[in-house]
């Protein structure tokens, strides 16, 4: 896999996890679950897709797994609330 594909596997990974996490109170036990509990599947993924852990790559994969963050969490905010 090359960069760009990673950061897409990582960020949309990160989608559910920021969803959960905006539901969460902040800094709960939950909130730290959901922010922390990809970071292994990250690993992961670095190790399976070849690319290692190249300084160079550092910026790219970690802002795709905080913009995976928010944008799991704005789609919580931006949901339709259903009228009983």
């Amino acid at each position: 896999m090359t960069l760009p594909e990673v950061a897409l596997a990582v960020f949309l990974l990160n989608i559910p996890f920021g969803y959960f996490r905006a539901k969460s109170e902040k800094f709960s036990r939950n909130w730290f679950i959901f922010v922390h509990a990809p970071i292994p599947f990250v690993i992961a993924i670095r190790l399976l897709s070849g690319l290692g852990f190249a300084l160079y790559t550092f910026p790219i994969i970690v802002s795709a797994y905080f913009i995976g963050q928010f944008t799991g969490g704005l789609i919580l905010k931006l949901k339709p609330i259903k009228s009983k």
